[in-house]
């Protein structure tokens, strides 16, 4: 019998209104599993559901229904307190701003990435040194921000999420702010690391980027309107909430 891989991430389905008159429904009854060692790609227009579908999926935010089970944990059964240990631990984050601190260097702006979880600095640099290792950026680990390229800032936020080996690294929009060679740079680093073992997200609206993910899911007007990683012949064997892993 083949061994799926374990189930990182699982959304069942979820329901996201927001006060309005009529309510908004960001997303409408979305179902989606992600397993370990997939390359994903969230793709679809401005105003489809794809953020407020990262924050769910990143714990961010709560649904209005349904159910978030983020590396065997059912977010609902936490309080608020659990679910940002979830977050800080099991989680790493990429946005299209880098939000690195100007007045750190890079490997002090990766070792930021786990200050909170009780570690020393040494041990917080000494993981920051190897992550910065993965990522090509061995070489310029003592220079601030300013003295680094779109592409290297990008590649030091990519270090920090990565930091401490969470489950999943969420990417918004991850090459939104970069020119078309960075671009080309970063999206390669995301298909070694990947190739290493990293699960990886990526939430985006360019279409072509998302072509060449291994598995691409499209969400138009709240819903899962297309998953390339759902057997065509059985469309509800990996998003069935009842399967087994």
């Amino acid at each position: 019998m083949k061994i799926e891989p374990r189930k990182v991430l699982e959304l069942h389905q979820v329901v996201k209104h927001y006060p309005g008159s009529p309510p908004i429904k960001a997303l409408d009854g979305v179902d989606l599993i992600i397993r370990a060692g997939e390359l994903v790609a969230v793709v679809g227009p401005s105003g489809s559901g794809k953020s407020t579908m990262l924050n769910i999926m990143g714990a961010l935010d709560r649904p209005s229904s349904g159910e978030v089970v983020v590396d065997g944990q059912r977010l609902s059964d936490l309080a608020d307190r659990e679910v940002a240990g979830v977050r800080g631990h099991r989680i790493g984050f990429v946005f299209q701003q880098f939000h690195l601190l100007e007045g750190l260097s890079a490997l002090d702006n990766v070792a930021t990435g786990n200050l909170y979880q009780g570690l020393s600095l040494r041990w917080r640099r000494q993981m920051a040194r190897e992550v910065l290792e993965r990522v090509g950026l061995g070489h310029r680990m003592t220079q601030r921000p300013g003295k680094l390229s779109g592409g290297e800032r990008q590649r030091v936020a990519i270090a920090r999420a990565l930091l401490g080996d969470p489950a999943i690294v969420l990417a918004d929009e991850p090459t939104g702010n970069l020119d078309s060679q960075n671009t080309e740079e970063i999206v390669e680093l995301f298909l070694e690391l990947n190739r290493a073992g990293s699960t990886i997200v990526i939430i985006t609206h360019d279409r072509e980027l998302a072509d060449r993910m291994p598995r691409s899911v499209a969400i138009l007007d709240g819903r899962i309107s297309h998953d390339s990683g759902v057997d065509s012949l059985n469309p509800e064997a990996d998003n069935d909430p009842s399967a087994e892993a």
